[in-house]
């Protein structure tokens, strides 16, 4: 089971990694000038492919802690609401990494109508999202 938690920690740091750094491409893509075309096409190449290896990083990640959940039963139980907090955590992450994706397409097709500061204040989610997963799991609060 230790094997399972470690590698599951790694590739959730992982995928919070990829949920860090996305947005701050978008924030660089809304600032690009329009007539900046070179500069814009290699932000999106980059954003594409960070939003491929990100996605390719949540899966382990959700899997393993699947495994450690239904598997060893972590989380089950009397006296154990602190999962569920988890589990709303972890719902809102993939919901956040969705939204990460509609905005890059929206950034391919051109549609974009948001200012970087905008994005910006969407990059700080997941550093919440991230504390709380932690806490919760390190805490056990309730």
């Amino acid at each position: 089971m230790l094997w399972i938690k470690a590698f599951h920690i790694v590739f959730v740091a992982s995928w919070f990694a990829g949920l860090f750094y996305l947005p701050r491409i978008f924030v660089n893509l809304a600032m690009v000038p329009p007539e900046s075309v070179a500069e814009r096409e290699r932000l999106l190449v980059m954003a594409r492919k960070l939003m491929r290896f990100t996605t390719m990083l949540a899966v382990p990640a959700l899997g393993l802690g699947v495994w450690l959940w239904w598997g060893y039963g972590i989380g089950r139980g009397p006296g154990n609401g602190w999962m569920h907090a988890k589990l709303l955590v972890v719902v809102l992450t993939v919901a956040y990494h969705h939204v990460c994706g509609l905005l890059l397409r929206r950034f391919e097709r051109g549609e974009n109508r948001r200012q970087h500061v905008w994005y910006r204040w969407f990059n700080e989610a997941p550093v919440l999202m991230m504390v709380a997963a932690v806490v919760l799991v390190v805490v056990k609060p309730f």
